[in-house]
This record gives structure tokens, sequence and C-alpha cells, in this order.
């Protein structure tokens, strides 16, 4: 048998990235990122159960720099995942396949993220005070 010099499948170096394959890929990292989340509430969670000094230690790292970093990570993350969830599901409709939508959509997706990761941070610290 003559073996053929071509490639079994198109690369990732003949692609030129899309809107459409950042956000898949995006897509599925957030995914990843809200199942850390989920163990990271578990933890926290389960520190409370441990008594005051394990909530203590588990509060003083969410409260930390690097802490509220990860937060806020984990907030775009469910974010965006909600966000593209909901374009998928008016893809399963049939709506929105043509790319002036799929740009439009994928754009409104990012922007809708980061505004609702910012809207929930700034009204969450603006009741810390007052509570």
């Amino acid at each position: 048998m003559a073996e053929d010099n071509r490639p079994l499948s198109p690369h990732l170096q003949v692609y030129r990235p899309q809107i459409t394959s950042v956000l898949s890929i995006t897509h599925r990292l957030t995914g990843v990122v809200l199942a850390m989340a989920a163990v990271l509430m578990t933890y926290w969670l389960a520190s409370a159960a441990y008594g005051p000094e394990s909530f203590a230690r588990a509060q003083a790292f969410m409260e930390s720099w690097f802490g509220r970093l990860i937060l806020f990570g984990f907030t775009f993350s469910l974010f965006f995942h909600m966000c593209n969830g909901i374009r998928h599901l008016g893809w399963d409709l049939g709506w929105g396949f043509d790319l002036v939508k799929l740009r439009i959509t994928g754009m409104l997706v990012v922007i809708l993220a980061f505004a609702l990761t910012v809207l929930s941070w700034v009204l969450a610290y603006s009741h810390v005070g007052k509570l």
C-alpha cells in the first residue's frame, strides 16, 4: 500500500480562529471551570460544618485577593456558560445560523457575560457594609 503524504484531517494550523470556534472552546472550558467551582463551594460549605475555625480559614481565603480573583472567574464562567447555552437553545430551534446572526450573537454572549459579571459584583459589594 502506498503512503499518502496528506493529513488525515484538517489541523488547527490550517484554520484561522473564528468566533464560533473560539466560543465553542470557551464554552467547554467554562463548563470545566464550573465543575471546579462546585468543588470549591463544597469545600466552603463543608468548612462551616467543621466549626468556626475551619470556616474562618475558608472565609479568609475567599476574601483574599486571590480568592476574589477565582470567584470573579467563576462568576464570569457562570454567566458566559449561561448566555452561550441560551444561544445554543436558539440553534436547537433553528434560529441564528446565518453568518451575520452568528457573529452578532457571539459578540452579544461575550458582552453580556462581562456586563452581568461586573453588575453582579458591583451589586454584591454595594450591599456589603449595609448588612
